[in-house]
């Protein structure tokens, strides 16, 4: 599988994530949750990533999956240690640490990271921020299908 993934157009310092992905000081993405969600337990190693940042219909980075690891049931306490612990490769701002502090989290570790020539986005509207596809043509202009969750089903 592939996935599409959307990066804060703010990020650390004021930088942007996708930036900071680019530029290698971000090597970890984060999803969470109250419950399991997307993409937990969903994307595994050796799978390709690629960036778009929100607010934009330009996908322009891609990565390689080293790592992942899934939480579940996470106390307070257990999720600031874990944010904490991997800040130096996740680089969260203040508010990025409160969005993310929930009870299931996939944290999710980078390598081969480059950008790429700019692929156009065909955006529909009942996409969310983390897409699983057969292949990024899927979401495409000129080559993109109706996209659905079957790849997403736990």
């Amino acid at each position: 599988m592939e996935h599409l993934v959307y990066c804060d157009n703010t990020g650390k310092k004021g930088e942007r994530e996708l930036d900071l992905i680019l530029d290698k000081k971000k090597t970890m993405v984060i999803r969470g949750a109250a419950g399991r969600k997307i993409p937990h337990s969903r994307v595994y190693e050796n799978e390709k990533l690629y960036f778009i940042e929100k607010g934009t219909k330009q996908i322009c980075a891609k990565a390689i999956v080293s790592k992942v690891e899934n939480y579940i049931k996470l106390s307070d306490d257990e999720i600031k240690l874990l944010l904490e612990k991997n800040q130096s490769q996740l680089q969260l701002t203040e508010k990025q640490k409160e969005r993310w502090h929930r009870k299931c989290i996939c944290l999710v570790t980078l390598k081969n990271i480059e950008a790429i020539t700019p692929l156009q986005f065909s955006h529909q509207s009942n996409m969310d921020d983390w897409l699983i596809l057969n292949k990024i043509e899927d979401v495409v202009v000129g080559t993109s299908i109706d996209y659905n969750y079957d790849n997403a089903k736990f």
